[in-house]
């Protein structure tokens, strides 16, 4: 197992270190700018000499390793992963001192040229830029940041693998959301991560997509499973063998920020991985050639919750991905779940985290729900294999729980539905709860046992489901001694716009049936 030895608060407090450093010559929102960068390249630095050690003991001695290594560079031979020039390595920046700026700006695209694959990723980053004619960033701080930024090192062994994302999230929720991004908009907690994996238990040669995914930590997550149950250890690291298939792993980004990390993180663990840019609702960039969306084997996704998106978006969709339903424009919750169903091939699967109304909005209502409604249409096309009710105040941008939906074209257990209640399987932490891996554990084993534990879990039939009108929400359906479920204000106030915005429908339907009776609205005319 890893040594993840940089903790969340040991991360935080040298990010704000770093930030310290540049603070006054640089705007508080571009400080991620020129942070993120230099840790991505003491990243690689620290993940390209780890490579080598590891190599010195198989060849014996380290001045034998590096000279194969830059020979075998030399002849298109490669013999590890990726190949750092020498004036890139940390060292070698961490002890220049005349010309930083240009000399950083000349490294990052010397690494671009030698690795193709961060061709528009690392280069685009410029050190030496200036306004109104003069250095943003002067070589002094420049300098200082280089220095802070050498304390930890960042190899695999020594982070978490989502590194970029933890740092990009705090960044972001401590100098950025003035910018109107919300960090838990992208990032994922770790823990959640690794129990949707668990969940997800990809096979060799699988293909798995994100549709929004941030800086690629529900992918490398399930990549890193596929190694823990199939890889063996060689030279230190742990690789899949040469007869084990890896994973062909697909995600789509909108923010341009967040893609440039996720392609980062996939180059660095070696994975298999296209990542494009762009808006997944609007223009989804994995499609076929007759304009029909590509399916994949998984599907692992962390949406925004209740966003917005116009009715006529669903209503005119070319793709046809929302027949099951059109979703409200209040919450677009069930449109990333019918996008993530329609991606997915005959016997595919996804676990998406979403928010908990999703499981329950306009169930026990008088009157109609689009969202109650689509419910309806996959429980009874026995789709829905799964609902699991997360702790509180997990994620980073909201207190409430959240749910992981798994959705299964080819359910092991037709007509059932496991609900689990994890609301109570949290450990207390500062400012957020966590999962430890016991819990994580402990939800797996139920899921995959499918397995009834009082106050934990159930197993109902979809006529059960029917019977509550399609309401999902292990909350209803598993008693804990937490006493009675609380509505958050966040939820209260999606309902109440549902609410009107049915109630808009109504009113418009009422006065084109007067209109056609030639008689006058209420109200009109009096």
């Amino acid at each position: 197992m890893a040594r993840n030895t940089l903790d969340l608060s040991t991360l935080e407090n040298w990010l704000w270190e770093a930030a310290c450093k540049i603070r006054g010559p640089v705007d508080a929102p571009r400080f991620k700018d020129y942070i993120l960068p230099l840790i991505f390249l003491k990243r690689l630095s620290d993940v390209f000499e780890d490579e080598v050690n590891h190599l010195a003991a198989e060849f014996g001695d380290l001045e034998t390793t590096w000279r194969l290594v830059e020979e075998a560079h030399h002849q298109g031979q490669p013999v590890v992963r990726f190949y750092l020039p020498p004036k890139a390595r940390w060292e070698a920046i961490r002890q220049h001192t005349t010309g930083l700026g240009e000399y950083l700006t000349d490294v990052v695209r010397a690494v671009a040229r030698e690795n193709p694959k961060l061709q528009g990723v690392i280069d685009v980053v410029d050190f030496n830029a200036t306004a109104a004619g003069q250095r943003i960033i002067d070589d002094a701080p420049l300098a200082e940041l280089v220095q802070v930024l050498s304390k930890h090192r960042l190899g695999l062994d020594d982070v978490e693998p989502d590194l970029l994302g933890r740092a990009y999230e705090y960044l972001l929720r401590k100098f950025a959301e003035g910018q109107g991004q919300s960090a838990g908009e992208f990032y994922t907690p770790r823990e959640v991560a690794i129990l949707m994996a668990r969940i997800l238990e990809p096979e060799p040669g699988m293909t798995v997509y994100d549709p929004c995914c941030g800086s690629g930590g529900l992918l490398i997550k399930c990549h890193l499973r596929l190694l823990e149950t199939r890889g063996e250890r060689k030279n230190g690291r742990l690789r899949l063998p040469d007869h084990v298939a890896p994973l062909k792993l697909y995600g789509q980004e909108i923010n341009a920020a967040t893609f440039a990390m996720a392609r980062m993180n996939a180059f660095i663990h070696e994975m298999e991985a296209e990542i494009m840019l762009g808006d997944t609702m609007r223009r989804p960039a994995f499609t076929e050639e007759d304009g029909s969306l590509m399916r994949f084997d998984l599907v692992t996704a962390n949406p925004m919750w209740n966003q917005r998106f116009p009715t006529e978006l669903y209503e005119h969709d070319p793709y046809n991905r929302f027949i099951l339903g059109i979703p409200p424009a209040s919450s677009a919750d069930w449109a990333w779940i019918q996008h993530m169903y329609n991606s997915l091939t005959k016997n595919g699967r996804m676990a998406v985290v979403i928010d908990t109304g999703a499981a329950s909005r306009g169930s026990g209502n008088q009157g109609a729900s689009r969202e109650r409604d689509t419910r309806r249409m996959f429980v009874e096309r026995d789709l829905v294999e799964c609902v699991v009710l997360l702790p509180e105040n997990l994620f980073y941008n909201t207190t409430a729980p959240g749910i992981i939906l798994v959705v299964n074209r080819a359910k092991r257990h037709p007509g059932e539905i496991l609900l689990v209640n994890a609301s109570k399987l949290f450990a207390k932490g500062r400012p957020k709860n966590y999962l430890t891996d016991e819990h994580i554990e402990r939800i797996a084993a139920v899921y995959h046992g499918w397995t009834a534990e009082e106050g934990l879990s159930v197993v109902i039939t979809n006529e059960e489901a029917a019977r509550n009108d399609y309401n999902l929400s292990p909350g209803r359906y598993v008693a804990t001694n937490g006493g009675e479920e609380v509505l958050p204000l966040e939820e209260a106030l999606v309902r109440l716009q549902e609410a009107e915005e049915e109630r808009a429908a109504a009113d418009r339907e009422l006065e084109e049936v007067l209109r056609r009776l030639g008689l006058s609205p209420p109200g009109v005319g009096l």
